[in-house]
């Protein structure tokens, strides 16, 4: 994966950057323990444990992680990874420009109608445009409902659940034209199951 995930988008208020392992990590860490970001799975990690696994993540270089910012504050990460290298693999056929991805938002100072859309959109352009993603995957817990509404708001089609070690999840894909046509609104949700 390239090394400069700095991404900034024209008109856009948010920036992705690297990760920094000495400055953000004790921020991902309040976030993780935060009930909502249960589907992660990360609660159980203490602070040493959340460094370590980005840590991790960096020198195995088949994934990454970017701290969204909005208006020059942290408001989301994001994390990319090469399917082919993950547990997902086993349950689908992994092609050329495939990226698996991961997001959270962070806890609301302020209410900002569409908010984490926007979010995702942002995150979605930098996987297509900036990794040059042919497609994005996604394995969403199945009982996220609230991120499946997102996914599909963006262009995701469900696939079917599958079993991960550590969840049940909705196997799901987003291709480029699939993600431009979500942005004028013509969204058909192809939910299988």
């Amino acid at each position: 994966m390239s090394s400069d995930p700095r991404h900034d988008r024209k008109g856009s208020r948010f920036v992705l950057r690297a990760l920094s392992l000495d400055d953000d990590i004790a921020t991902l860490h309040r976030w993780f323990g935060l009930d909502y970001a249960r589907y992660w799975n990360m609660q159980h990690l203490s602070l040493e444990e959340t460094r370590q696994f980005y840590a991790d993540m960096q020198a195995a270089n088949h994934g990454r992680a970017c701290l969204g910012l909005h208006d020059g504050d942290p408001a989301f990460v994001a994390e990319f990874y090469d399917p082919s290298r993950a547990s997902v693999a086993n349950h689908y056929t992994v092609s050329a420009g495939d990226v698996g991805m991961h997001f959270l938002v962070a806890p609301p100072t302020k209410r900002i109608p569409g908010f984490t859309r926007d979010v995702l959109r942002h995150v979605m352009a930098f996987a297509f445009e900036t990794l040059g993603a042919r497609r994005v995957v996604v394995e969403p817990d199945v009982r996220n409902a609230h991120v499946h509404a997102l996914n599909r708001a963006v262009g995701f089609r469900y696939d079917r659940q599958i079993q991960l070690p550590d969840k049940t999840a909705w196997l799901a894909f987003c291709i480029r034209s699939d993600f431009e046509r979500s942005l004028s609104g013509d969204v058909t949700d192809e939910c299988t199951r």
